[in-house]
């Protein structure tokens, strides 16, 4: 029998040294660095928390407990803010803390995203799950992950979320899926998956212009006797990719192609355009 279709629980690994960002992220977790007037990790929780997931667990490391402050309450400022007027400024952060219950897991050594996500294998169980990144934000009008979500619920198999761009060079940035034929009618955007593979030359781009534009998966309970058995890959290290690659290869992984702007934050120059970006929609939005 086939897992159930609701999804409750999330997924947001966090846990990387941030090298890239040192020596701002020495003492602050790179998942906290700010996109305008807020930490990236909480663009993807209230992404999260706005496609119906009602627990996130943070897969973060010793180092990294400034993630678990931010997303507990502080009555005291909550109350100097209130008495200042100025509450707004944090009343959207506390709403979102009142509407999620966070789980932390440990990652002791960064042994990639495959072994980070088995950390939080416990604290998942044997449901269906949505799973991110710590570091890629999607500006869309309907929470990607609740995009995936709605599709995993057509399919009831594992999916991704990926995108579509015709840039063949642009392509051999990203992973690149390959498809067999699009789906039914029924079910539009949503194809079965055939392989992962990451930053193909040009001449080897997917011919459907499929990428993984932000981490976006909903896995089943399989996931993980594959996670177990995923040898160590690219830097020693264990993917969720290779394992979702394997699970391919039995038929039972589907992509869905999301509407809305993918945006990385995980090196300086993908930082400053996504805030860039999200500064001048602030701008026209107001």
């Amino acid at each position: 029998m086939k897992n159930s279709t609701v999804v409750r629980k999330g997924v947001i690994v966090a846990a990387g040294l941030g090298t890239r960002f040192l020596p701002a992220t020495k003492a602050v977790p790179k998942e906290l660095l700010p996109v305008l007037d807020k930490p990236v990790i909480q663009y993807l929780v209230e992404e999260m928390a706005n496609s119906g997931i009602t627990e996130i667990i943070l897969v973060i490391n010793k180092q990294k407990t400034a993630i678990i402050e931010h997303f507990k309450r502080d009555k005291n400022l909550e109350n100097l803010l209130k008495k200042a007027n100025k509450y707004s400024a944090i009343e959207p952060l506390v709403n979102l803390i009142k509407k999620v219950k966070f789980t932390y897991v440990y990652q002791n050594q960064p042994l990639g995203n495959g072994q980070a996500l088995l950390c939080a294998k416990k604290a998942v169980g044997n449901v269906p799950f949505a799973f991110s990144d710590g570091d890629s934000i999607i500006d869309s009008e309907e929470p990607a992950i609740g995009q995936v979500i709605k599709a995993f619920k057509k399919v009831n198999s594992s999916i991704i979320g990926v995108q579509k761009i015709k840039d063949k060079q642009a392509m051999t940035k990203y992973g690149n899926v390959y498809v067999e034929t699009h789906n039914n009618a029924s079910v539009p955007k949503v194809y079965k998956v055939q392989k992962i593979v990451e930053k193909p030359s040009v001449a080897d781009v997917s011919p459907e212009g499929l990428i993984i534009g932000g981490m976006r998966y909903v896995f089943t309970s399989e996931i993980w006797s594959y996670l177990e058995k995923t040898k160590k890959g690219k830097g020693g290290e264990i993917w969720v990719a290779d394992a979702a690659n394997d699970l391919a290869k039995q038929g039972n992984f589907f992509a869905y192609e999301y509407k809305g702007k993918y945006f990385d934050t995980g090196n300086k120059e993908a930082m400053l355009k996504t805030t860039e970006h999200f500064y001048l929609k602030h701008c026209y939005e107001k």
